[in-house]
């Protein structure tokens, strides 16, 4: 019996896919922790971006594996060219159609990161911001194509990675706003 006759491919991309959200929602989390202005205060800088990278790099190495197995699985018929252009899509195209996307600019920002000392920074932090809207076409993608959504455990590990993208983006945005009101002796302080 070969691997792809059995239903081996058909769980392991099932579960390679809440795998992969919760890696790239952990990578997207420790991003914003990066990027605070407190960040480096508690634990060194330095760690939280490594382990940012070492995240978003298993996130990577998650999505081939969940876009290979699905391909290779017979029971969804995807040729592997469809896994990058979302086109005459036969299996719930819409819902697999946004997960390419995500593909698409998920390739995009890691592309554009290797080669990030070559590029403009405002260039780099445009499509490397674009990862927000990765995870947003992902949530989209899995909740509509996801065979286990309607099971409690996936609605929580979905509830779970979206209320904390959530918690995160709002505290990032009001600890942006709140550096912009202080003086720069004040936030020369606060940065220390």
């Amino acid at each position: 019996m070969a691997v792809t006759d059995g239903p081996f491919l058909w769980y392991l991309n099932r579960g390679s896919g809440l795998v992969l959200l919760a890696l790239l929602t952990s990578s997207a989390l420790m991003g914003m922790w990066a990027t605070r202005g407190d960040a480096g205060t508690r634990v060194p800088r330095f760690a939280i971006q490594a382990l940012h990278r070492n995240l978003a790099l298993l996130g990577v190495v998650m999505t081939v594996v969940h876009v290979a197995s699905a391909v290779t699985d017979e029971y969804v018929d995807i040729r592997w060219w469809q896994s990058v252009l979302p086109w005459h899509l036969a299996y719930r195209p819409l819902w697999l159609a946004l997960g390419v996307v995500a593909l698409d600019l998920l390739l995009a920002a890691v592309l554009t990161s290797l080669v990030r000392e070559h590029l403009p920074r405002r260039a780099w932090l445009v499509v490397h911001l674009g990862v927000y809207l990765v995870l947003a076409l992902a949530f989209a993608h899995g909740l509509g194509i996801g065979t286990d959504t309607g099971e409690g455990w996936a609605r929580w590990t979905y509830v779970v990675c979206g209320v904390a993208l959530v918690a995160a983006g709002v505290a990032r945005v009001v600890d942006a706003r709140r550096r912009s009101r202080l003086t720069p002796r004040e936030l020369e302080v606060v940065t220390r």
